[in-house]
């Protein structure tokens, strides 16, 4: 899909920003898990928090495949960065489609400006993909909703102001996904943010564990105004999410790649540069090809949900292909550099501690081939 002149240009500036201020500076922030508050700042400024907000409420308002190529820039530059703007993408473009007038107009502003951050919340400590085994609930109170429950692995819980939460308010509904609903929930008492979770990779961007006692919130708080339509808005919302994630293993496996053609082309053994083996010439042609075949699956999906249609099949396809091909690529970058590949002294090591996150994250890559199945058998019933 072509994007426009001005998707380019955007494209560009993120490109420019990730090898003029952030490649030569992610040691300082990976290695000691440190919030990269500054690159964060420069992110606002630049517009990135508001990539998928409408014009009118200060947003840039590009399409789904610049948003793609967006997030696979900075991800080539340090996946983390990619995952700050990944779940607030995801509420932004929830309030965009079924939000109510006044709760685009009271949060979309400030979410395009970056000074209000979102994140959303659906996996349970006990629940993992089962989301029809949901605890967390909201039970009605005078003049709105008293949420109890807890939710872990949330990105950028700590620095978010604003939690789009996936809860039962109907625990009578069969199944029970007809009882869920979207709460749109800022932080305050009843919400306990835990200190972030240790990660293997992922790191500066800070994962946390949301405890519910009690947290009440006011009736406008539900997603589009009407409860008990939080299951099939959020599952839309994680077309975007799913093609958000393989872009983020597009740039991780990208810049992986990048390495080893590098290093391929600079070590020399046995009197020749080490691509011209054969061995790791067809790693190199392997990974290549991986790669590309990400892209497009990546892109297609993306071109298919700005045209309006159901993307469920195609995002979970390239969500599953582009984090498997991530690790493999990574896995395959560290083979090309040999011993050094295993040393901090070389980024390959990151990239092989980023990327198994792709493949875990935004439901597991076994979630989404029972998605691709369903999906495969609804659209081609005999």
């Amino acid at each position: 899909m072509k994007l426009n002149e001005d998707e380019e240009q955007m494209v560009a500036l993120v490109s420019e920003f990730v090898d003029e201020r952030v490649r030569p500076r992610v040691r300082e922030f990976e290695e000691d898990d440190i919030y990269p508050g500054e690159f964060i700042d420069e992110m606002k400024k630049l517009g990135f928090f508001g990539l998928l907000a409408p014009a009118e409420y200060g947003g840039v308002d590009v399409s789904t495949a610049c948003f793609a190529r967006v997030t696979e820039e900075l991800a080539r530059g340090w996946m983390s960065l990619a995952g700050a703007i990944g779940g607030h993408s995801v509420i932004t473009y929830l309030i965009k489609t079924f939000g109510t007038p006044e709760q685009r107009e009271k949060y979309l502003p400030k979410m395009a400006e970056g000074t209000i951050r979102a994140t959303m919340a659906l996996t349970e400590p006990g629940g993992g993909s089962d989301l029809q085994a949901m605890r967390t609930h909201a039970v009605a109170v005078d003049g709105g909703w008293s949420i109890t429950g807890s939710k872990t692995w949330i990105s950028n819980a700590a620095h978010s102001g604003l939690i789009g939460l996936l809860c039962i308010t109907d625990r009578e509904a069969k199944p029970a996904h007809r009882g869920m609903s979207v709460l749109l929930v800022e932080p305050g008492e009843g919400l306990t943010i835990s200190k972030k979770l240790p990660k293997l990779g992922y790191r500066g961007v800070e994962a946390c564990e949301l405890v519910f006692d009690g947290r009440t919130v006011p009736e406008e708080a539900v997603l589009g105004g009407t409860p008990h339509q939080g299951w099939a808005q959020m599952m839309r919302g994680l077309e975007v999410g799913r093609i958000q994630v393989a872009a983020r293993a597009l740039g991780v496996g990208q810049a992986a790649l990048d390495a080893a053609v590098r290093y391929a082309q600079e070590r020399e053994s046995f009197g020749k540069p080490i691509w011209k083996h054969q061995s790791v010439g067809n790693l190199l042609a392997d990974m290549a090809t991986r790669m590309r075949a990400a892209r497009l699956l990546t892109l297609d999906a993306a071109e298919r949900l700005d045209a309006g249609e159901r993307a469920d099949m195609e995002a979970g396809m390239a969500k599953l292909f582009a984090s498997e091909a991530a690790m493999q690529v990574a896995l395959d970058a560290i083979r090309v550099h040999g011993g050094y590949g295993y040393s901090k002294e070389y980024d390959v090591e990151r990239y092989f501690r980023d990327a198994p996150l792709m493949i875990v994250g935004e439901g597991t890559n076994e979630i989404q081939r029972n998605v691709i199945a369903a999906q495969l058998i609804a659209r081609n019933r005999i």
